[in-house]
């Protein structure tokens, strides 16, 4: 009976005593505390897309030698190499390049995304999201067309701060030309830059951000209409207008909603949008740019250099708007860029709960 009971006592104690929780069972345990505290399901995935558009928000794209968008480049660079070096240089060739760069940019992420799983679960979710982060660049947008605005006094700084946004010639730009071609960039980013991998990281996780991106990375690179590319960078180029049809037929409603607490001109957007998407050749930038027109009941686009050679654009915008724009145009474009990106992010994030 002694020895019984003092067992008895002995196993009481033991199992008593608090044992010491591991890391990761302290991390689930806080994760499940968030989810009581949170109305909404908090899944990784909503998890991933609030620590990459936050890290975005604080510190913007981040500069380093393995950057995923530089690492695509340079596999498309040796995979335009080789093929050209077999004469795989046409349409077939350029569709085996396209599967080359995006098939082997998600190769990569899974990769190293599934060796860190078998380490540790959460090392494959800070994987996530610091690609995430690295893919999505809301804030640089914002950030170079400040740097212009800032520059406005110093035309020549002003047009080289110009150039890390836009392709064009900017030596002839004077003080509205620059205000010009700013908003138009910071219009056609909206979807290319802002909405279309925001939306597919949202709807589609890491996968359809990083296709995405290869995506925009390739039409950079190969989706040209000349002697060496006219054929090659078909895939390219088309696929880039496929991912951002819908985001820039969305960005027109997007663009109104945010006008109106701006104080700017909601139904000139949707009507403009409407009106004059056609006139540039791109059939995606038009939407974004004519609705930012409206909303500010400015003229944008018109005739543009690009290497000393003029292509004839159409404005877009009523002819009785101004095309001679100011500094005070480019901070009302700034504020409604900004504002799309906050109802942008709010959407996706309706899209992502619903996904689950």
């Amino acid at each position: 009976m002694i020895r019984t009971a003092r067992s008895t006592i002995t196993h009481f104690t033991q199992r008593s005593q608090p044992r010491e929780q591991p890391h990761h069972c302290l991390l689930a345990r806080a994760y499940d505390s968030a989810r009581i505290l949170v109305p909404i399901d908090f899944s990784p995935h909503l998890g991933v897309i609030l620590t990459a558009c936050l890290l975005d928000a604080l510190f913007g794209d981040p500069v380093y030698r393995l950057h995923p968008v530089r690492l695509i480049g340079a596999l498309s660079l040796v995979g335009e190499q080789a093929l050209f070096g077999v004469g795989l240089n046409g349409r077939f060739g350029g569709v085996l390049h396209w599967f080359l760069v995006v098939g082997g940019a998600l190769a990569v992420w899974w990769a190293v995304r599934l060796g860190l799983a078998l380490w540790h679960p959460w090392l494959a979710l800070a994987w996530d999201c610091f690609i995430a982060y690295s893919l999505l660049c809301m804030r640089d947008l914002l950030v170079h067309g400040r740097r212009v605005l800032a520059a406005l006094d110093d035309l020549p700084s002003a047009r080289q701060r110009l150039s890390l946004l836009v392709g064009r010639d900017t030596e002839p730009l004077g003080r509205g030309g620059i205000v010009r071609a700013t908003i138009e960039s910071l219009a056609e980013n909206l979807t290319d830059g802002v909405l279309t991998p925001l939306w597919a990281l949202c709807l589609f996780g890491l996968p359809g951000l990083i296709i995405v991106k290869a995506v925009s990375t390739l039409d950079s690179m190969v989706g040209y209409r000349n002697a060496r590319y006219g054929r090659f960078g078909w895939a390219g180029a088309r696929s880039d207008d496929l991912v951002h049809w819908l985001p820039a037929r969305l960005s027109v409603p997007l663009i109104a909603l945010a006008a109106v607490p701006l104080g700017l001109h909601p139904w000139l957007a949707v009507r403009t949008a409407w009106r004059d998407h056609a006139r540039l050749p791109s059939p995606n930038s038009g939407w974004s740019e004519a609705a930012c027109a409206g909303a500010l009941r400015v003229r944008l686009v018109g005739p543009t250099r690009y290497g000393g050679a003029l292509r004839d654009y159409a404005y877009l915008g009523d002819p009785a708007w101004p095309i001679d724009l100011d500094a005070g145009h480019l901070r009302r474009a700034l504020g409604l860029i900004l504002l799309c990106s906050v109802l942008a992010l709010g959407v996706g994030l309706g899209l992502a709960a619903l996904r689950g």
